[in-house]
């Protein structure tokens, strides 16, 4: 026997109407859903609601049932939670390299997790999209292109802009074009990074997707073998690549000990991890010893902390920071 009209859409509707209108505050009962039903032109009867409801059940959703203070249902669980949620709206909000575009799409599909009251709420104590987001609308294809040619193991080619100051004292803007093999997607400094090998240099660079665009996986050119560039073999750490070079800089990698004072182990031990080999330097310091990039990014970081950190060994990194220093010292004589 043929069923109602909407009858095979039916329970997609309902498990809809749960999922938008139904949390722990705002129970749905068999009525109620009825009710909404008919929005999507579809009419049930409630005994319909509770053999709907027990099929959603079976298959694995989360439907509470509930007598008080009103009988009904509502949506137990969902694949993230408010906090979740808030965690990922708020990382989003804070990513400077989406466009304020891509960043509101975005903030719409996440809200879209939520039951509609849970994500009214969240609203309002988000702030807005701040305005120095990137004007750049490229970044997910960007991002596609590349995962497809780190995957296939291809070279890609793309335009990269750098503002530049005219003689005028007024910016403007050069785009240069690379071929490089892509290895990684790094996040370091609030800014996104594709780390990979520019063809004419046997080292890694370091470019902002924000800046970059038109990119073009080249399929008939095979991407350098980055154990050739870089001291990872099998499989490239991102995760180990970002910490040993600060502020995302290339340079030499070599081993230094800082001595460091006390109360910025918790800083420290955020940028080069737990698990760094630590030995006292006398009550108040510590020494931890670690593999970084030698390069301006690690030498910035040195300095900024002036004497609370200091570099142990080797000499010759030591002599470099004094030499930056008394160099900075002499722009103010």
């Amino acid at each position: 026997m043929a069923g109602k009209p909407g009858s095979k859409m039916k329970i997609l509707a309902v498990l809809d109407i749960l999922w938008n209108y139904s949390d722990e505050n705002n129970i749905l009962s068999a009525a109620d859903i009825c009710d909404k039903l008919e929005e999507f032109d579809i009419l049930a009867e409630r005994k319909s609601i509770y053999a709907d409801i027990n099929c959603l059940v079976k298959f694995g959703f989360d439907i509470v049932s509930c007598k008080s203070p009103k009988k009904g249902y509502f949506l137990g669980s969902r694949r993230f939670e408010i906090a979740e949620v808030r965690l990922l709206l708020d990382a989003v909000k804070a990513a400077n390299f989406i466009s304020s575009k891509k960043a509101t799409e975005l903030h719409e599909k996440l809200y879209a997790l939520l039951s509609r009251e849970q994500a009214e709420k969240i609203k309002e104590h988000c702030s807005s999209i701040v305005s120095t987001k990137s004007e750049n609308e490229e970044l997910y294809y960007t991002v596609d292109a590349i995962n497809t040619a780190v995957l296939k193991k291809k070279k890609i080619k793309f335009e990269y802009y750098k503002r530049r100051l005219t003689k005028r004292m007024t910016t403007s803007g050069e785009i240069k074009s690379f071929i490089v093999s892509p290895y990684a997607l790094v996040w370091a400094n609030d800014r996104y990074y594709l780390v990979s090998n520019n063809e004419k240099y046997d080292n890694l660079m370091h470019t902002r997707l924000d800046r970059m665009s038109k990119v073009e996986v080249l399929e008939d050119a095979a991407a350098r073998d980055f154990s050739e560039v870089s001291p990872y073999e099998g499989s490239f750490d991102a995760n180990d690549y970002a910490q040993k070079h600060l502020n995302m800089f290339s340079g030499q990698l070599e081993t230094v000990e800082l001595s460091c004072s006390m109360d910025l182990l918790d800083e420290i031990l955020d940028q080069f991890g737990s698990k760094a080999p630590l030995k006292s330097d006398g009550e108040d310091r510590f020494i931890i010893r670690i593999n970084t990039a030698l390069s301006e990014g690690f030498y910035g970081w040195v300095l900024r902390f002036g004497g609370k950190v200091k570099i142990h060994l080797p000499q010759h990194v030591a002599d470099n920071v004094k030499a930056m220093a008394l160099n900075m010292v002499s722009q103010y004589d």
